[in-house]
């Protein structure tokens, strides 16, 4: 199996803590306070299994997932079995629609994962070619106090009856080197998975300079899942911007 396959079989596991549920319902509440007209077309970028995609295509609005991933969009389509979503196995960073759409989400910190310089030039550049006129484009980023009070150079385990994980972090300089030793039960025995992953710090500055340069208002800076601002120990906040 590849990397991201055997990850892709434990990923659901591993985020059961995420409410889907309650992040669509703080989206469609942006809807209601920062949209002139509902929504119909969205892109869920970095979409993985695809859950929040059917959460939202459950609601009525019309869905398109992106991820680099084939292994997880297979995992995504076998869950939307039934559903007109469309996946695309893409890069978020470079990635081609066939239109122009109302809205573009790109949650659980995948903004952190570009961590090359050039990678939110093309990113911002995508959003300016495929949102259409004041669509919204809604992300959260793990904050500074994330990553030097919580992952800065911790070790964390988890474990359930199928599944243990060691998770080492490095931070340095504004990037945040993690490293994950999976154990998952089979049968009778345990098959390691490594994960390696980065993650960049982007400050308040260099978001804002980001949306100033391709066009985008900044509406709004929130703690995780509310219309507050981010408290100083906030772990993810959430932006919402609009193509102006």
């Amino acid at each position: 199996m590849s990397n991201y396959e055997e990850f892709s079989l434990v990923y659901d596991k591993l985020t059961e803590d995420v409410d889907y549920k309650s992040r669509a319902d703080y989206i469609e509440e942006i809807f209601l306070r920062y949209s002139k007209t509902k929504p119909n077309l969205i892109a869920d970028l970095a979409c993985g299994t695809g859950s929040m995609c059917v959460e939202l295509d459950s609601r009525g609005y019309d869905m398109i997932g992106i991820d680099s991933s084939s292994d997880m969009l297979d995992v995504a389509l076998k869950k939307s079995e039934g559903r007109k979503i469309l996946y695309l196995n893409q890069d978020i960073c470079d990635f081609e629609l066939y239109g122009t759409v109302d809205v573009v989400l790109c949650l659980l910190d995948s903004i952190n994962h570009l961590t090359e310089d050039g990678d939110m030039d093309s990113l911002f550049s995508l959003f300016k070619n495929y949102l259409n006129p004041e669509g919204l484009f809604i992300f959260d980023v793990n904050t500074k106090y994330k990553f030097e009070e919580i992952l800065s150079d911790n070790i964390y385990t988890y474990e359930t009856d199928d599944v243990f994980y060691a998770w080492e972090n490095s931070y340095e300089d504004g990037i945040c080197d993690m490293y994950v030793n999976f154990f998952v039960k089979d049968d009778d025995t345990y098959r390691r998975i490594i994960q390696e992953h980065s993650e960049r710090y982007y400050s308040h500055e260099d978001i804002e300079n980001f949306a100033s340069k391709y066009g985008f208002a900044v509406l709004g800076v929130f703690g995780e899942l509310t219309f507050d601002s981010p408290e100083e120990d906030c772990q993810r906040e959430f932006w919402v911007l609009k193509k102006i």
